[in-house]
């Protein structure tokens, strides 16, 4: 565990993934700060030395992100690949030459693995092809952060852990059109449908495509476990899945959210729509033998706070990305 006066800088962490990760670590007993963008733009140069000179934290968990669905991915591909892109080198060089930071934890996305791989996805795959296209211009950003954190820690010694969790989900998802994933997507339309008196709810593909869901607590916690478990010197860090082993296809997806909504009508597939990429699960076995983490959370279990927690929120849950 860190010194009961060390500090940890959670970058994103008013995010949907940041709360939950600061919610933990201050369980623990620890200093957090998390600041906001509009304090720290990281995207600037000299804005992340002066937030980590300003802060001195000893471990950085690095969460900020502009995040998306397959719409979003495709509507701003530019920005999206240019924001990862410069957030990351410049937090991941203010760690090294600023203050006295010990570690870095930094989040990457199941979205860099390659479109067609093997079942489930081991973290040995992660190079061998190109990302599904919508989620090409991000994914590569953050691989290209993993090489930073490799180099680094070969040439300077700096300690980092990379970790990659599958989709997201629970309380404090995003659930405006603009910016929400499959999920808060499928959620808000149901909902909307069984509030209207409509009769069908238009889904996009074909249902085939499978994802693997991380409730958002979950992935927290393996957050805050790397955070405290301190990086012997020397290491390289290797990625990191996180995940339940257990996947769920877009129409069981989409069926078990009308089943809890309450929707009974139709649900028309639209397949001129992106499916994304074809089949994610992935091998959590390394997060366990570093970490001692598994998921807990059933399927299930998490819609099902997910939509409680969206029916009592609606304002905030709906509001539109800054």
């Amino acid at each position: 565990m860190p010194k009961p006066s060390s500090r940890v800088l959670v970058t994103g962490g008013s995010g949907f993934l940041g709360r939950h990760v600061v919610a933990r670590l201050r369980a623990r007993g620890l200093d957090v700060a998390a600041p906001r963008s509009a304090e720290y733009d990281l995207t600037v140069p000299g804005a992340a030395e002066a937030m980590v000179g300003d802060l001195q934290p000893t471990t950085i968990v690095h969460l900020a992100a502009r995040v998306g669905g397959i719409g979003y991915n495709q509507a701003e591909p530019a920005p999206l690949h240019l924001a990862h892109l410069l957030m990351r080198p410049h937090l991941i060089e203010a760690a090294r030459t600023t203050g006295a930071v010990e570690q870095t934890i930094l989040v990457g996305t199941v979205c860099s693995y390659p479109k067609f791989t093997p079942v489930p996805f081991r973290e040995d795959s992660l190079w061998d092809g190109y990302p599904e296209e919508t989620n090409a211009p991000y994914g590569l950003a953050k691989k290209a952060h993993l090489v930073h954190a490799q180099v680094n820690a070969a040439q300077y010694g700096q300690r980092s852990a990379y970790l990659i969790p599958t989709n997201l989900y629970g309380p404090g998802d995003k659930f405006h059109p603009s910016v929400s994933h499959v999920i808060p997507a499928l959620v808000k339309k149901c909902v909307d449908a069984v509030e209207h008196g409509d009769d069908k709810v238009e889904v996009w593909g074909t249902g085939r495509a499978s994802r693997e869901y991380l409730y958002v607590d979950d992935a927290a916690e393996a957050i805050a476990l790397a955070a405290t478990t301190p990086i012997e010197p020397g290491t390289v860090p290797q990625p990191v899945n996180l995940g339940t082993d257990h996947e769920v296809t877009i129409r069981e997806t989409v069926e078990t959210i009308a089943r809890l909504t309450g929707f009974t009508g139709e649900l028309r597939w639209d397949p001129t729509k992106p499916d994304g990429q074809p089949r994610r699960r992935v091998d959590a076995s390394r997060a366990e033998q570093a970490l001692g983490w598994r998921a807990s959370t059933a399927f299930e279990d998490g819609m099902r706070a997910t939509i409680d927690w969206y029916l009592a929120h609606r304002e905030e849950a709906e509001r539109p990305p800054d």
